[in-house]
C-alpha cells in the first residue's frame, strides 16, 4: 500500500518556510542526517555543515509554491518526494523554478533529510 506523502510534503513546505522567514540552518541543521549532502542548481555539493553554515548567510526567499508532488517509495523507512518548486526571492528578480528531489529515512521514528537535489528548469518554465 502506497505510504501518505503528506508528512514529506509538510516538511518540504517548512523547509521553504524556514528559508523565507531566516530559520533555514536552523531548520536543515536539525532535519538533515549526519552524512547528509544537498546537490543545489549551481553544481555545488555540500554537506550538512557546509549547509548549515551557507543558509546563515543567504538571501531570504520571499515566497514559494510547490507542485506537481510524486513519491517514490525506497524501503520501508526511507521515500524519495519529487516536486516542483518555484520560489522568489525577497530582494526581486526573476523566479527559480526547479525540480527538487529529497530523499528522506525514518530514523528514531521522524524523518529526516538524507539527499537533496535541485534541478533547474530553463527559462523558468
Amino acid at each position: 500500500m502506497p505510504r501518505d506523502i503528506t508528512p514529506l510534503v509538510r516538511l518540504e513546505l517548512a523547509g521553504w518556510t524556514s528559508l523565507c522567514d531566516g530559520t533555514g540552518s536552523d531548520f536543515y541543521g536539525s532535519i538533515m542526517t549526519d552524512d547528509a549532502v544537498m546537490v543545489l542548481a549551481d553544481g555545488v555539493a555540500r554537506a550538512r555543515d557546509e549547509v548549515m553554515a551557507s543558509l546563515r548567510e543567504a538571501p531570504a526567499w520571499g515566497a514559494f509554491e510547490i507542485t506537481d508532488e510524486r513519491l517514490v517509495e525506497l524501503g520501508p523507512d526511507a521515500a524519495a518526494l519529487i516536486y516542483t518548486a518555484r520560489a522568489f526571492r525577497a530582494a526581486g528578480g526573476p523566479p527559480f523554478v526547479g525540480i527538487m528531489t529529497s530523499v528522506y529515512v525514518r530514523e528514531g521514528g521522524r524523518w529526516r533529510l538524507a539527499l537533496y537535489q535541485q534541478t533547474p528548469v530553463p527559462d523558468g518554465d
